[in-house]
């Protein structure tokens, strides 16, 4: 099946995971709606150098993931931009890394509200489009967090095991519409959120920068190399084929072997 022609939303889409996976639909021939944070000038070369290159029109929003009415904007501009919405990626997070006794409150609400709620207010907003359609892919990027634990995760870990429990949810309620919802699950990922992590446990343990990314790969994936942000983008694409149009509410994992064990 070509996606040519299609539209994606794409969250959290100016740097990392989502900058790749945007760029991947827009390589397929698909219109795109970024977002994210960031410098703007550095924001507006991406759209306009993407729309360039793959010859398709590419709008940005810049919706604060954590307030409902800004997604729902995103989403009504989306439409409004392009006459529809088809491919639905929710992908933007935040992390914060502590003890459960030292989390701070304001840092679980954050992460809870972008991570977890967002992905459901997208969909909430989205989906009437693509049922109207009778053709869409909600595609929402957990993590194996979503999966397994970590110490010191506490916000992530509870939001992306939401994000789980919701693609499967998403995924019954749609099983007769011709719109399908699963999500990806990446190991360790080496976005500039996990660099700041490798970064931040090198200050902590009194280690070189590289030799924190080794022990980070050591402890949980077995294969010790990081999945790539290209690797996650194929994932992406494969789930908005046709070849994948009867999986539905599942979960792809990509972690070198991390829930193998």
């Amino acid at each position: 099946m070509s996606l040519k022609g299609k539209v994606a939303v794409v969250t959290g889409s100016t740097s990392g995971i989502g900058q790749a996976v945007a760029g991947a639909f827009a390589a397929q021939g698909c219109h795109v709606m970024l977002n994210g944070f960031g410098d703007r000038a550095a924001i507006e070369k991406q759209r306009t150098e993407l729309a360039q290159k793959c010859a398709v029109s590419v709008a940005y929003h810049g919706a604060d993931m954590s307030k409902p009415a800004e997604i729902a904007d995103l989403v009504a501009k989306a439409k409004a931009s392009f006459g529809s919405i088809d491919i639905l990626v929710n992908n933007a997070g935040i992390q914060h890394v502590a003890p459960i006794e030292d989390f701070p409150i304001e840092k679980w609400d954050a992460i809870i509200a972008i991570n977890l709620s967002a992905t459901f207010h997208a969909i909430h907003h989205a989906l009437p489009v693509m049922k109207a359609n009778k053709w869409g892919r909600i595609i929402n990027i957990a993590s194996t967090h979503g999966l397994v634990a970590s110490a010191h995760k506490v916000a992530y870990v509870a939001a992306k095991h939401g994000i789980v429990g919701l693609t499967k949810v998403v995924g019954m309620e749609c099983a007769d519409t011709g719109v399908t919802c699963n999500a990806i699950c990446p190991g360790w990922v080496l976005t500039p959120l996990v660099q700041a992590q490798i970064e931040a446990r090198a200050r902590e343990q009194g280690i070189a920068v590289e030799q924190a990314r080794r022990n980070l790969l050591a402890e949980k994936q077995p294969q010790l190399q990081f999945t790539t942000t290209e690797q996650i983008a194929g994932l992406a694409l494969f789930v908005a084929s046709d070849t994948a149009s009867n999986m539905q509410g599942t979960q792809l994992v990509s972690d070198g072997g991390w829930t193998a064990q």
